[in-house]
């Protein structure tokens, strides 16, 4: 076995990583959380977060940083689920909304079973539409039906559904 290969089984046993949460920033978290528990079906995950102190702002860099939020536990899980982290900040820099093409983080994905009516929910909810409800044979996978969609604060949601080639 070669040293770089020995090295890197070594960490990997070191590190051991598993998927735990997406941040998500908020303007109003207590909102935000409820349309993702109304629409979706997410569980908070007590308690809710109040942090606050020199430790914070060392970890964010952010001075006199202060955030409140919660975790959602995101549903078609069981123990232990990754969380849906929403978190509010005592401050924020004025920005421009993402595009579902910017750098970095683009939507979140949610399986539903009827797109059509999950996409009506999200926007009884307050969410916003962005594209329209397509359906897409994909080879050697399935028909995807699938719409991208915004929540009440603009972070772009894609609800889907597959369907198994018949064989």
């Amino acid at each position: 076995m070669k040293a770089g290969t020995q090295q890197s089984i070594l960490i990997k046993m070191k590190t051991d990583p598993a998927f735990v949460h997406v941040n998500l920033i908020a303007k109003d978290w207590k909102r935000l959380a409820r349309f993702y528990i109304d629409v979706f079906g997410c569980e908070p995950v007590p308690p809710e977060r109040s942090l606050s102190g020199k430790w914070l702002e060392d970890a964010t860099g952010i001075k006199n940083a202060e955030i409140k939020g919660a975790h959602l536990k995101l549903p078609g899980f069981k123990d232990n689920s990754p969380t849906l982290e929403i978190f509010q900040y005592n401050s924020s820099p004025a920005g421009v909304s993402k595009a579902i093409n910017d750098h970095g983080f683009g939507h979140i994905a949610f399986y539903v079973k009827d797109v059509k009516a999950a996409f009506k929910k999200l926007l009884q909810h307050g969410g916003g539409k962005l594209g329209e409800i397509v359906v897409k044979e994909i080879p050697d996978a399935g028909i995807v039906t699938f719409v991208y969609a915004k929540d009440p604060e603009g972070n772009v949601i894609e609800l889907q559904n597959w369907e198994k080639h018949k064989t």
